[in-house]
């Protein structure tokens, strides 16, 4: 099932936990009467983008060596905290900012969509391949209640699997998180008994399993204990070639995740002018039940205009050209009409 190496795992997990590449704007950055001058910004947050911002910013900088971009891979919490603290010049979150996040920032917020994924219960189970999982089952396993792989629950909608008699291993994240904070919206919405157990946020007390920091963590936690069930966003899962259930959606129907299922539950949700949108159940026959779009957060205002200008080419280049990398990494492209209006977003941030 996994073709990876020890060797190759532990290369392709190892960068995306802290990006620091070289990256430049093109045909150069002017200030002040100098031209090419080297610029250098740093950004903190979500993990489920990061190995997509990997691939945006080294294809970038094999052309434009001169903007310095450095991006830790921390979670969404953390990315929130930094961006809020003013310490970085820009964060990154799985969940938009609230209103009151919002407004202690002085400088003011933009919120900008970089791209969209499926967030997948990813499972290691050697040997069995086409899992599915019912709404019920999936959330009876995260409660703790469902604890055997082989459980009639799940052989009674997998009976041509040959499941083992194994405990089933829960690994979620220990971080604040807003890979989490989507999953548990989805659940909430979709169990009362979640939702009044467990409830919804970037953190939450778990009933069962172990915890793990980063998407990289949990994809590692699960590669390396057999019976284990996670959530990590699908690109993840697709790099390591790690299995994914099909999980029931709101028509019943169950769905494997790709860019075509999370295409179909984006599809049935407009994303609004201030750019946040919570997905926590889409309609649509063959929508995927669980996507998230994903933001990077930046200040309204700038007090270094040759930051400002490196960080617009470099969002720019990512909202087109970049675009074309997402499919490959298990991301979802985001429509032209959405480009669009993150880009007149990104227009309206200026220096002070």
């Amino acid at each position: 099932m996994i073709s990876f190496t020890s060797k190759q795992r532990k290369l392709w997990l190892a960068p995306v936990l802290a990006i620091s590449l070289s990256l430049a704007s093109c045909g150069g950055t002017q200030t002040s009467g100098t031209s090419e001058k080297s610029v250098s910004l740093t950004g903190a947050g979500a993990s489920f983008p990061s190995p997509l911002y990997q691939t945006w910013f080294s294809k970038y900088n094999k052309e434009n060596p001169n903007i310095q971009v450095t991006y830790q891979s921390v979670g969404s919490g953390a990315g929130v905290e930094q961006f809020t603290q003013q310490t970085v010049d820009f964060g990154a979150s799985d969940v938009a900012m609230k209103d009151e996040e919002i407004a202690a920032i002085d400088r003011g917020v933009v919120l900008l969509p970089m791209t969209a994924g499926s967030i997948v219960l990813a499972y290691n189970l050697p040997g069995v391949e086409g899992l599915k999982l019912s709404r019920e089952v999936y959330v009876d396993i995260l409660l703790g209640k469902i604890k055997k792989w082989n459980d009639p629950a799940i052989s009674k909608i997998n009976p041509d699997l040959k499941l083992p008699s194994s405990s089933i291993n829960v690994v979620h994240r220990s971080d604040g998180s807003g890979t989490t904070g989507v999953f548990t919206k989805h659940l909430s919405d979709i169990s009362p008994e979640w939702k009044e157990k467990v409830g919804s946020g970037k953190t939450v007390e778990w009933k069962t399993g172990i915890g793990a920091k980063g998407n990289e963590g949990v994809t590692a936690q699960i590669l390396q204990t057999d019976g284990s069930i996670g959530y990590i966003e699908f690109g993840y899962a697709k790099q390591q070639s790690i299995s994914t259930a099909s999980l029931e959606n709101s028509s019943g129907n169950y769905i494997a995740p790709s860019s075509e299922s999370a295409s179909q539950a984006l599809s049935a949700v407009t994303l609004p002018e201030n750019l946040r949108a919570f997905i926590t159940d889409p309609e649509g026959a063959d929508s995927y039940p669980i996507v998230s779009y994903t933001w990077i957060l930046a200040y309204k205002n700038y007090d270094d205009a040759a930051k400002l200008e490196a960080f617009k080419k470099v969002v720019n280049w990512s909202l087109t050209e970049g675009q074309t990398y997402a499919e490959d990494l298990g991301y979802i492209p985001l429509p032209e009409n959405v480009v669009s209006k993150v880009e007149t977003a990104l227009n309206t941030i200026q220096v002070k």
